[in-house]
């Protein structure tokens, strides 16, 4: 049986997501003023990020996750010479009397969920990704022990994502017109959902899913049951190291903020080396503020992402330099939903 063309929600589920994943403000408050002292250490005069992050004992990836979201909860500023510095509100209640408030912070401080915070920004490391850990659940490169590779888990956790890609997929298929395009490469598509989506809007276009083969055999059942199997192709790879299939349009859908900055870089390299002159990489994710700085739910997002991955959210400003680097023109960001947008580059 097949279903309906995906359709955009009648109602925006974007609140229902920054509830979810509100704990991690909770989490990296406590963290930074119980375990940290990071407002400790800047009561003692502005520090430039790789001083104060010198100070903290933190490596690059974890302090701009901590940092982002404390600017963002608007208790860090950057001054005229972009060193961090208290705010009003941190000087008044977080490094001392009369109204010193970091002991109530405090009682937080040794919750499990806090420690595990720690632990991660600490080790620079997803949770998962010790050898008794039993692997990491989100993502899979050579020499990482990942749960996409076992049939259970990999269908469980890919059914699970495709709750907020049933739900955004339809909206950029709608924002993005591909009419032109004849194939389009999904890059760790998963579910196949954002390829069924385009594939259902442009009737012209074929697509290849190009993911690990436990988390294939969902996207061939979802494109079976909408009706696009004869033009979705389900090919199985690692992106890191297999040729990347030819296509004149790369789609990179909630997948770089998986990846440190080093594979970031070279996945869009590798995905710009096969598109032809005028093909389009397509980034769709979420985005925080070029002076990392904010949005507040983006920020809280990269500390899921932080946890869960070997990535965090990047800036609009951090992508273009990349697609810029690899020989591609970068275009205006357009919104899609649940805190993402997509930014289309051309070659």
């Amino acid at each position: 049986m097949t279903l309906p063309p995906l359709s955009a929600p009648p109602l925006d589920p974007t609140p229902i997501f920054e509830y979810f994943r509100g704990h991690y403000g909770s989490e990296l408050l406590t963290a930074a003023v119980a375990h940290f002292r990071v407002f400790e250490h800047l009561a003692k005069g502005a520090r430039s990020f790789d001083t104060l992050r010198g100070d903290l004992g933190l490596a690059e990836r974890p302090a701009i996750v901590l940092l982002t979201a404390l600017r963002a909860m608007g208790l860090l500023a950057a001054d005229a010479s972009g060193r961090l510095e208290l705010t009003a509100l941190s000087r008044e209640f977080l490094v001392g009397p009369p109204f010193d408030i970091s002991g109530y912070i405090g009682l937080n401080a040794e919750s499990p969920s806090v420690l595990n915070m720690v632990e991660r920004l600490r080790s620079n490391r997803p949770a998962g990704s010790k050898p008794d850990e039993g692997g990491v659940a989100f993502i899979y490169r050579e020499g990482v022990a990942s749960a996409m590779e076992k049939e259970a888990e990999a269908r469980r956790l890919t059914l699970a994502l495709a709750g907020r890609a049933r739900n955004v997929a339809p909206v950029l298929a709608e924002r993005l017109p591909l009419t032109e395009a004849k194939m389009l490469l999904d890059v760790g598509g998963g579910t196949g959902l954002f390829s069924i989506g385009f594939l259902r809007k442009n009737s012209q276009l074929h697509a290849i899913v190009w993911d690990r083969p436990e988390v294939l055999k969902v996207a061939a059942e979802m494109a079976a049951t909408h009706g696009v199997a004869d033009r979705l192709e389900c090919r199985p790879g690692d992106m890191f190291a297999d040729a990347v299939p030819a296509a004149d349009v790369v789609l990179l859908s909630n997948v770089l903020h998986d990846w440190d900055v080093p594979q970031c870089q070279e996945l869009i390299g590798r995905c710009t080396a096969v598109l032809p002159s005028g093909g389009r990489l397509l980034i769709h994710d979420v985005f925080l503020n070029d002076a990392l700085d904010g949005p507040l739910p983006v920020a809280l997002y990269s500390a899921a992402l932080f946890c869960q991955t070997e990535g965090r959210a990047y800036s609009a400003g951090e992508y273009g330099a990349w697609l810029t680097a690899a020989g591609l023109t970068p275009h205006p960001i357009i919104p899609t939903l649940i805190h993402c947008g997509v930014l289309p580059a051309e070659k």
